[in-house]
Order: C-alpha cells, then sequence, then structure tokens
C-alpha cells in the first residue's frame, strides 16, 4: 500500500484552527486498523503483518496500550469539545486475532476519551477461523453491535487462489455463533474475478452466503495490486488478470441474487436488508463526515484536513512512546477538492448525489448520461438527486469521467 504525497505533519498532531471550527456539529467517527494476521492474502496490499513481534514495542500483546495512547492524543487536539462518537470500525488485518478483552478496552477508551452516542454503531472485521462462541460473547458485552465476516467465497479451489486459508464450512457456524452472542447485525464480505472461478462457482458462493441470512453483503471485483503476491503470479503468466466482461457478468448475478434474497444495493459494492441494516460507519466515509484513524497507515479527515500515520507498527509505537503524534504527512484539501471527491463517494450511492454538486460542465453531462440509460431519469433540477441505474453502476468510471471532465 503506497502513501500518497503530502506535506510533514506536525509532531504534536496540531491541526489548523478552521479544521477544527464547527466540529462539534460534524458526525464524528472512529476507524482503528489492526496490522496483524497469521497469513498474507496474495491479493492484498494492506498495511499487514504477520508476525506477532516486530520490534521497537510493536508486538500484538501491547497493540491495544499503542492505540489507547493516540486516543488520547486524538482528544487533546480535538480539545474539550462535545464529539460524541456515532461509528467505530475495526479492520485490519485480522483484529480478531487480538484477545477480546484487548478489543473491549480500546472501545472503552474511545467511550472515556470522547463518549458513545447513543445507538452507536461498532464493527469489527473478522475472519470465520479467528472466532469461537465464546470469544464473541465477550465481544458483544463489551459493546461491540456488528461483525463483518470474511467470506470471500465458498468454493476451495477460489479460496486457495487467494491464499485464505479458512474451511468454507466454517462461515455459517461463525454466523450462527454471532447470533447466539446477540449480534443483530452480521455482513459478509465477497471477493468476484478471482482467476479459475467460473460463474457457476461465483453463483455458489452468493447462494452460501445468502444461506447464511445475513443483513449486509458487500462483493467487490478483484484488483491485481502491485506489489501483491498474486500480481507477481500475473506477470509471470501463472494466472490471467480478471477479465473487464466476465467481472460485469458476476456483477450482475450477485445483484439479482441479493435483490431476489431481499438485500437492496445502497452503494455499488454493497447490499442490505433494510436502511438500518447500511454500514453507518461507511456512509460517513462516503458523505465526507469527521474520522480519526487509529494505527499504522491509517488515514483520518477531520474538516478538511487529510492525514495519514507512520506505517511501519515499529515506528508508529515509538512515536507514541515518545509522546508524539504518529501522522507522518497530510493535506488540506481545496474546495475543489472536496467538490470533486463528494462527486466520486456520493454517486456510488443509491441515495444519490444532488446535481447542484457539479460544475457547469458535468452538469451539461447529465441529459446524455440519462439518455444512455447510465442515470436514472427524472427532473433536472438543483434539488434533483442522480442516481445510476443498473448499467450505470456498471460504467461508474466513464460516469464519473463526463461528470468530472
Amino acid at each position: 500500500m503506497k502513501q500518497p504525497d503530502g506535506e510533514p505533519a506536525p509532531l504534536d498532531g496540531t491541526l489548523p484552527a478552521t479544521a477544527l471550527a464547527g466540529q462539534e456539529q460534524r458526525p464524528f467517527a472512529f476507524y482503528v486498523h489492526v496490522p496483524f494476521c497469521r497469513v498474507r492474502c496474495g491479493y492484498c496490499d494492506f498495511n499487514t503483518y504477520t508476525s506477532a513481534e516486530l520490534g521497537g514495542g510493536a508486538d500484538q500483546a501491547s497493540y491495544a496500550e499503542t492505540a489507547v495512547a493516540e486516543m488520547a492524543l486524538a482528544r487533546r487536539v480535538l480539545g474539550q469539545v462535545d464529539r460524541p462518537v456515532e461509528t467505530v470500525f475495526l479492520g485490519g488485518g485480522t483484529p480478531t486475532l487480538l484477545p477480546a478483552h484487548d478489543l473491549g478496552r480500546m472501545l472503552k477508551a474511545i467511550d472515556e476519551e470522547f463518549g458513545l452516542a447513543p445507538g452507536v454503531e461498532v464493527t469489527t472485521e473478522a475472519n470465520p477461523d479467528s472466532v469461537s462462541p465464546e470469544y464473541l460473547a465477550e465481544l458483544r458485552k463489551a459493546g461491540y453491535t456488528r461483525l463483518s465476516f470474511g467470506m470471500q467465497s465458498a468454493v476451495p479451489s477460489v479460496l486457495a487462489t487467494l491464499d485464505r486459508t479458512h474451511d468454507p464450512e466454517r462461515v455459517p457456524r461463525a454466523v450462527e455463533w454471532a447470533r447466539e452472542a446477540g449480534f443483530d447485525q452480521v455482513s459478509l464480505d465477497l471477493i468476484y474475478g478471482t482467476p479459475g472461478e467460473s460463474l457457476a462457482d461465483w453463483e455458489t458462493s452468493v447462494q452460501a452466503a445468502l444461506a447464511c441470512e445475513p443483513d449486509h453483503v458487500s462483493a467487490y471485483a478483484l484488483i491485481v495490486e502491485e506489489g501483491t503476491a498474486l500480481a507477481r503470479r500475473v506477470r509471470r503468466g501463472e494466472l490471467p488478470m480478471p477479465d473487464d466482461d466476465d467481472l460485469a457478468d458476476k456483477y450482475l448475478v450477485a445483484d439479482e441474487l441479493l435483490s431476489a434474497a431481499g438485500l437492496s444495493w445502497y452503494e455499488v459494492s454493497n447490499w442490505s436488508r433494510d436502511e438500518a441494516s447500511r454500514c453507518r460507519h461507511n456512509m460517513l466515509y462516503w458523505q465526507g463526515a469527521d474520522w480519526w484513524g487509529i494505527g499504522p497507515g491509517s488515514h483520518s479527515h477531520i474538516g478538511g484536513v487529510r492525514w495519514w500515520n507512520v506505517k511501519h507498527p515499529s515506528a508508529y509505537a515509538q512515536r507514541l512512546a515518545a509522546g508524539e503524534s504518529p501522522a507522518h504527512e497530510r493535506e488540506l484539501l481545496t474546495h475543489e477538492e472536496r467538490r470533486t471527491e463528494r462527486v466520486l463517494l456520493e454517486l456510488r450511492l443509491r441515495d444519490g448525489l444532488p446535481l447542484d454538486v457539479l460544475d457547469a460542465a458535468g452538469a451539461a453531462a447529465v441529459p446524455g448520461l440519462v439518455g444512455d440509460g447510465l442515470l436514472e431519469p427524472g427532473p433536472l433540477e438543483d434539488s434533483e438527486r442522480l442516481v445510476l441505474t443498473t448499467r450505470g453502476r456498471l460504467l461508474a468510471d466513464a460516469v464519473l469521467h463526463q461528470l468530472l471532465p
């Protein structure tokens, strides 16, 4: 995962006054990155590490303590303003490699520093083979409300190509344990387009996911990221690159099967049982809210300032141990950059993009996109929201190219 370029971030983490102005009026969330994995999947380019002990104070046993130190830093930087946290999301890596007690401790620290809003959504990602009934019961007791299981596929040969090590039969058991523990919201993540995956394989995976009766499903097209083991295998000719037509066919299969089972799309790659089952944390990202990213390599955004932490867990731990911010670099987004990001993100939503966010050139392209069947038809008024059709979702990049000429 290559970090973007920016200007050096101050060692004390101080933010410009413009970023802090009116912050109590904006939604606020925390993302907590847990960078540890048992096995590094061949397609993954996330900032993850397979060693339990990395040196320099970076190990699984002390990770929660280090993350809590950054939460205290966030409180100092943002000041003593009333900012109840609306969502918390633990991702990775595999957060559930840490003891459930550590996950509870990190959530408690956020609550103690800022307070959790009534009805807070608290999600952790989990591999099906990294949890037990007892573990999930402890998580639920600690305040976690939502689980996102990395299912990816139900076909053993596809999982093997992805270097996923869990038994697909483990997924329905993990979902059952989650329900028994009291989790009302369970999501399953799927990946389509793996080399060697047939259309029948993909249908099998979607049907297997639906048999678990999840509240939410995410389905992402496989991307061959540079620097990954998968990219090296493709470059050597061992595996073919994903085919765009195949990816489109599989997306349509997913949309058809999920819709027939009562899950509706609310973002191009996400379907939910109802509005209450949407991932509220991701909605805050897509709607440009404020969030603080805890952990090595994590990104944050507060009031138009975006920054990212040093990547390596050792450097991250050493910064915090020295009383310094782990932020590496940052950028101050201009008004035009923030408008562009609104177009890029909100157009992906079923709720749509307000027409008045577009500039004159972008607005002029709308009638043609409607005529081409890429945007749903409707009155072209400033209050109108632009919503992608099914074909538009398949060609979202082309639509964006015309809306942001």
